[in-house]
C-alpha cells in the first residue's frame, strides 16, 4: 500500500510541474502579436501529417533520418507500456495486461525489439557528435550547455531502454523458478538473451533489480517530462503544432505590412484622410525590434527549434565564411523570449529594458542572409529563420535607417530616379542610341 501512496505522489508532483512549466511557456509564446490561422484547415493536418508525423523533410539525409524514427518510433511504442506501469503502480498489481494471455508475451518482445532500436539510434547519435563531431554540432552557437543537453537526452534514453530489458530479464527468472510474486506469462524475445547475467542470484536480489528497474523507468520518465520543457526536445510537443500552423504559401513569399498597404491604398485613392481607420495616425513601429514584436508564431518556431543545425549547414551565406546561422537566430530570439517572460511575470507586463533582440543579432548576420529560404526548407519542423530576419531588417531600414550603404545608394535612387540605377529618367535608354532600336 505504501509504494503505491508514493508512486500516486511522486506522479501527481511530475505532472504538475510539468503543467506550470508548459504555461509558462504559452505564457512566453503569447507575448507576441496575435495573427489569426484559420486558412485550409484540411491541407493544415495533411501538412502536419506528412511532416511532423511522418518527418517528410528528414529523408533529404538517410543515415540521420533512420535513425531518428528508430528513436522516434520506438520511445513512443515501448512507452505504450507506460500505460501497464501506471496500472500497477497505482493498484499494486504485477503485468496487470497479462490477462491478454499469448498476446502479452508477443507485444512485450515487440516493445523489446524496438528498445534495442532506440538505443543503437541513440549510440550511433552521440557516436555522430561526440566522436565524429559532425561540424554542424559544433558550431559557434553550440556551446556547452547546447551540446550536453543533446548528450543528456540521448543517455537519459539508453538507460530507460537498458532498465527495461533488465526488468523483464530478472521478470523472467523469478518467473521460472515461480515465485508466488511473480505468475509466469511467458516468456520475452530480447531479454531473455540477458538472463545468464543474473541467473545465479538468488530470488532477494533479483526482486532487488526488478523494482529497482522498474522504479528507475518511471521516475526516469517522469523526470525526463520535466526535463523536456527546459530543452531543446521540447520539440517532441511543439513540433505538430507548429507544423499545422506553419506557411502555406511558397517559401519566397514575402509577408506585407498591412499598414503600409492601407496607406498605399489611401494615397492611390487621393483621399489622404489621417484619421482614417488604417491610417498614419495608428501605424506604429515598422518592422521588429525585440521579441513582442513578433507575431505569436514566429515565437512559437523559437521554442521548436531541435539545434540541428539542418538550416547552417544548408545556408549559402555561412557555407562561404559569412557569419550568419540560422540556427543562432532562432536560438538567439528563444534565449531573449525566456529572459522577457521570466522577467514580466517578476515585474508585470510593463516591464522594459535597455536591449533588444537586435543586440544578440547583429547586422552583419542580419544582412548576410540571401534570403533564399534553404534554410526554411531544410528545417524538419518548419521553422522560418527568414521572416524573423526580414522582420528585423524592416525595423533597422525603416525606423533606425540603418541599411548597408549600398541598400542606401538603391533607396535614394528609386526615390529620385524611380530606378535602382544612378540615371535620370531622361537617360535610361541612351544604351539604345545608335542600335536601331526603336524606343518609342
Amino acid at each position: 500500500m505504501i509504494p503505491n501512496l508514493i508512486f500516486i505522489l511522486v506522479f501527481l508532483f511530475a505532472s504538475v510541474l510539468f503543467y506550470f512549466k508548459v504555461r509558462t511557456i504559452a505564457h512566453d509564446i503569447n507575448l507576441g502579436k496575435p495573427v489569426e490561422i484559420r486558412d485550409n484547415r484540411l491541407m493544415r493536418w495533411m501538412h502536419m501529417l506528412k511532416v511532423a508525423i511522418g518527418q517528410s523533410k528528414m529523408i533529404s539525409r538517410p543515415v540521420a533520418a533512420t535513425m531518428h524514427i528508430f528513436v522516434y518510433v520506438g520511445f513512443i511504442i515501448v512507452n505504450i507500456e507506460m500505460l501497464e506501469i501506471l496500472v500497477d503502480g497505482v493498484s499494486g498489481s504485477h503485468r496487470f495486461f497479462s490477462f491478454l494471455g499469448g498476446l502479452y508475451p508477443v507485444l512485450i518482445s515487440a516493445f523489446e525489439v524496438f528498445g534495442i532500436a532506440v538505443v543503437t539510434g541513440c549510440i550511433i547519435f552521440l557516436s555522430r557528435r561526440n566522436i565524429i563531431r559532425l561540424k554542424r554540432f559544433w558550431s559557434s552557437e553550440m556551446t556547452l550547455w547546447p551540446r550536453s543537453d543533446a548528450n543528456i537526452i540521448l543517455i537519459t534514453e539508453i538507460l530507460l531502454m537498458s532498465a527495461i530489458l533488465t526488468m523483464n530479464a530478472t521478470d523472467g527468472i523469478l518467473q521460472a523458478r515461480s515465485n508466488q510474486h511473480y505468475p509466469v506469462v511467458g516468456s520475452f524475445l530480447l531479454s531473455g538473451f540477458l538472463q545468464p547475467l543474473f541467473s545465479g542470484l538468488p530470488d532477494s536480489t533479483l526482486i532487488f533489480i526488478e523494482r529497482f528497474c522498474w522504479w528507475f523507468h518511471i521516475t526516469g520518465v517522469l523526470a525526463f517530462l520535466n526535463y523536456i520543457p527546459y530543452s531543446k526536445h521540447f520539440h517532441v510537443f511543439l513540433s505538430f503544432p507548429n507544423v499545422y500552423y506553419s506557411k502555406l504559401e511558397p517559401q519566397g513569399k514575402i509577408a506585407h505590412m498591412p499598414s503600409i498597404t492601407k496607406e498605399i491604398k489611401v494615397m492611390l485613392s487621393g483621399n489622404i484622410d489621417y484619421n482614417a481607420e488604417g491610417s498614419a495616425g495608428e501605424i506604429g513601429q515598422f518592422g521588429s525590434k525585440d521579441c513582442r514584436d513578433f507575431t505569436w508564431k514566429v515565437l512559437m518556431d523559437s521554442y521548436t527549434c531541435t539545434e540541428c543545425g539542418r538550416c547552417t549547414s544548408s545556408c549559402p551565406a555561412n557555407i562561404t565564411g559569412k557569419k550568419l546561422s540560422p540556427r543562432k537566430v532562432v536560438m538567439d530570439m528563444r534565449d531573449r523570449l525566456e529572459y522577457l517572460g521570466r522577467n514580466i511575470r517578476k515585474h508585470g507586463k510593463e516591464f522594459k529594458d535597455d536591449k533588444s533582440l537586435l543586440d544578440l543579432v547583429t547586422s552583419e548576420e542580419l544582412w548576410a542572409c540571401t534570403t533564399c529560404n534553404a534554410c526554411a526548407i531544410e528545417c524538419p519542423v518548419n521553422i522560418d529563420p527568414v521572416a524573423m530576419i526580414i522582420e528585423m531588417r524592416r525595423y533597422l531600414v525603416m525606423e533606425k535607417a540603418a541599411a548597408p550603404a549600398e541598400l542606401n545608394a538603391i533607396f535614394s535612387n528609386i526615390e529620385n530616379n524611380g530606378a535602382p540605377w544612378q540615371f535620370s529618367n531622361e537617360d535610361r535608354l541612351l544604351w539604345a542610341d545608335n542600335l536601331e532600336i526603336k524606343t518609342n
